[in-house]
């Protein structure tokens, strides 16, 4: 048998209340955790994982859907304390993640940061500061665009990049589920692109919700939102009319 937990983590972030989804998707075999938020994050995600009756040492494995710090922001930290746990990430992503090369919305902070003045430069500095605190962490696994990874039940890997260039969801065929990453958020209630005006590639982004329209998806895991059920291939084709 296989199963999954959507982890509804609400906390505080810069004074204001942010609400995450991360899932575990889990059989007799594996316990995958799918992203584990902002640096300093772990008590949240150790907390959550207890109240669904599973402990971090019964994870075997974490896969990141792409580097953005509110998604690899306690990898290193989590590894550090549970160094049994393998980690997975798209190919494009791993240089990010590993520190080898310069994260994306560290690279887009730092070059609007002279057009910026006063508070707002500011909150700027101290963004890039708080970004490039991020731990770098060792991706054990690297993944591929359609890839079958044999855990769970099966899991297909899909890139669907323009949030970041490496930026995967991950499909589950035997429950027709989408774990959609930032490849789509819920907003008021609706299915949007994750902060198109950050977006690496906006229009590669439109084109990868393109691309999920060729899947029998039931339900939508959002990291941004949580749990999409209902007319799905509608609600995509919604979004897609949208921004076309």
């Amino acid at each position: 048998m296989y199963n999954y937990r959507l982890l509804d983590i609400q906390f505080k972030f810069n004074g204001q209340e942010q609400t995450l989804w991360p899932i575990i998707i889990h059989d007799e075999s594996d316990v995958i955790l799918v992203d584990c938020g902002y640096p300093d994050f772990l008590h949240f995600l150790e907390e959550a994982v207890t109240q669904n009756n599973i402990t971090f040492d019964t994870i075997t494995k974490l896969i990141l859907t792409h580097h953005d710090v509110d998604h690899v922001g306690s990898a290193a930290a989590l590894i550090r304390k549970y160094p049994h746990i393998e980690i997975s990430a798209f190919d494009a992503e791993i240089q990010y993640i590993n520190g080898t090369k310069k994260p994306l919305r560290l690279v887009q902070a730092e070059s609007s940061l002279h057009e910026m003045t006063g508070e707002e430069k500011r909150n700027a500095e101290h963004f890039i500061h708080f970004l490039r605190s991020v731990e770098p962490v060792h991706v054990d696994r690297k993944l591929h665009t359609n890839e079958y990874l044999p855990w769970c039940g099966g899991i297909k890997v899909i890139h669907t990049p323009g949030h970041t260039e490496g930026h995967i969801s991950l499909y589950l065929p035997a429950n027709k589920t989408l774990i959609a990453g930032d490849a789509i958020v819920i907003e008021d209630g609706k299915l949007n692109i994750a902060n198109p005006q950050y977006a690496w590639d906006l229009d590669e982004a439109v084109r990868s919700v393109q691309r999920l329209l060729t899947y029998d998806i039931a339900r939508i895991v959002c990291y941004h939102g949580g749990l999409f059920q209902g007319d799905v291939k509608s609600a995509l084709r919604q979004l897609l009319k949208e921004y076309r």
